[in-house]
């Protein structure tokens, strides 16, 4: 047999060829627009560390949700940025509160939007962790029941899935109780099962205003350097209860999606951060990349 016996160039060779073989593809209909929602009318705050990206009050929220489903896309998730922060977290399951408001608003004007919320104490809470705090200690069985609260609170609001993100033990059963026992069974949950403790979210900080005010999440959030652990996490959020299992960031831990996605059989989902989606921004700014075609030719080649 002549050398070389195979030649995948042959597949390469023109675009139709290329998306006839094509392994992997992405469509608008994959995605999930995240949205900061906060009180107020007629808001639109920007937020400096990501560029095109606002603080928005109920209105324009509203208004951002049907340009996002005239691009196609069927899902948002809604992050909230409440009028009081306390120790408790007392904003997050408040019925009069941006994110509750927006929910219903979105459901009534658009609903065929998919609406996912997040389920967390850090944008609540005055000292920014996301959870109950006792002399510098997160607290983890005390926040599952202000988590559920939470969460009950957005389904209540008309939520399609809730999202817990705080990588609280047991916080996916205690949801799933809460929802359950509130009458909201059809209400599911997307857990951030796998959430790395990562400099990356350091803009989303800045955009829902949740620094931690002493010491850092790595008590919480998973160690960089773990995978084994990744598995262990989505074993038993999916043991718990969850309906679909996250990690976060996308980019840095393809490895990660990868190794979840070879044990589970539920949807897995890939959070691109803020601050990957802040470099690409940036790197555009002082002209070293494309933005369109970095975006176009990695994501829809």
């Amino acid at each position: 047999m002549p050398f070389p016996q195979e030649r995948p160039r042959r597949l390469r060779r023109s675009e139709q060829l290329r998306s006839m073989v094509r392994e992997t593809m992405l469509d608008v209909e994959d995605f999930i627009c995240p949205l900061f929602v906060t009180g107020g009318v007629d808001v639109q705050n920007p937020i400096s560390s990501m560029p095109g990206i606002f603080q928005l009050s109920v209105d324009h929220t509203l208004k951002e949700v049907g340009e996002v489903q005239g691009l196609g896309i069927r899902a948002v998730i809604l992050f909230g940025i409440p009028t009081v922060k306390d120790a408790v977290a007392t904003s997050g399951y408040d019925p009069r509160e941006a994110v509750q408001r927006a929910v219903a608003l979105i459901k009534k004007h658009y609903p065929r939007m998919v609406v996912i919320t997040d389920v967390c104490l850090c944008e609540y809470t005055d000292h920014g962790h996301c959870g109950i705090v006792k002399d510098e200690e997160i607290l983890n069985d005390p926040t599952l029941e202000i988590l559920s609260k939470i969460a009950v609170s957005h389904a209540a609001a008309g939520a399609d899935l809730v999202a817990p993100s705080d990588m609280m033990d047991g916080r996916v059963a205690a949801l799933r109780r809460g929802l359950d026992d509130a009458g909201y069974s059809q209400v599911g949950i997307i857990s951030y099962a796998v959430k790395y403790a990562s400099a990356f979210y350091g803009p989303f900080r800045e955009a829902a205003g949740s620094a931690p005010q002493f010491g850092d999440r790595r008590s919480y959030q998973m160690d960089p350097a773990n995978v084994r652990e990744a598995l262990k996490e989505t074993r038993l959020d999916m043991a718990e209860g969850a309906d679909m299992v996250m990690v976060k960031p996308a980019l840095s831990y393809l490895d990660v999606i990868r190794a979840v996605k070879e044990i589970t059989a539920c949807p897995v989902a890939a959070y691109n951060v803020s601050g990957e989606y802040s470099m690409v921004k940036a790197a555009a700014a002082n002209g070293w990349l494309d933005e369109k075609k970095w975006f176009w030719k990695n994501f829809f080649p």
